[in-house]
């Protein structure tokens, strides 16, 4: 049964490792990769083991043991019934080692370069623009309509959000090519090197 894909569970928020627990208490193969990360409390800072994959755990099981998986508290549904919407073996090893050898894993929002996202904390708050390049933060091409002069942006993932790929452009605010914001200062960016 090793060389079987591996299923993803969709689960409640916030309900990983109690269908992990779950299933080990079932004897079903399971595997939820977990990460430490350091949290700043009111009186005390802590170390807290959080999900990779937020709502989801994977897991291998026979076609006999499906109802036992699906009627887990918490589960929510068993994701794709296809072999090419399972995850490979080889992938879930990667991660498990990574994680067993000191690799930084982290959860990443699903942001790549062209995404139209809107600003959400600091002094930048509400406008929108044009994700062009991620290094450690998350570089945000900005218009200033009147004008028509851009400026890029740096901000932190947890300070934007991506706008619903249906969201009306406004012409207050229009795309661009991020190539010619090669040639343009980046006004207004934040300096984290």
């Amino acid at each position: 049964m090793y060389e079987e894909p591996w299923s993803v569970l969709h689960v409640l928020a916030n309900h990983e490792k109690k269908v992990a627990l779950h299933l080990a208490v079932r004897s079903l193969e399971h595997y939820l990769p977990l990460y430490t990360e350091r949290s700043q409390w009111s009186d005390r800072t802590v170390t807290l083991e959080r999900p990779l994959f937020p709502g989801y755990v994977f897991v291998r099981f026979s076609p006999e043991s499906r109802l036992s998986v699906i009627s887990i508290p918490g589960a929510l549904k068993l994701l794709g019934n296809h072999r090419a919407e399972k995850v490979d073996c080889a992938e879930i090893e990667r991660i498990r080692e990574g994680l067993a050898n000191g690799y930084v894993l982290r959860p990443h929002p699903g942001i790549s370069t062209g995404t139209r996202v809107r600003v959400c904390r600091g002094l930048f708050a509400g406008l929108e623009g044009l994700v062009t390049e991620f290094r450690r933060n998350c570089r945000v091409i900005i218009g200033l309509s009147a004008v028509e002069r851009y400026f890029s942006l740096e901000a932190e993932l947890r300070d934007i959000e991506v706008l619903s790929k249906s969201a009306a452009i406004s012409r207050s605010q229009p795309l661009i090519n991020p190539l010619d914001t090669l040639q343009s200062p980046a006004i207004g960016q934040k300096q984290t090197r």
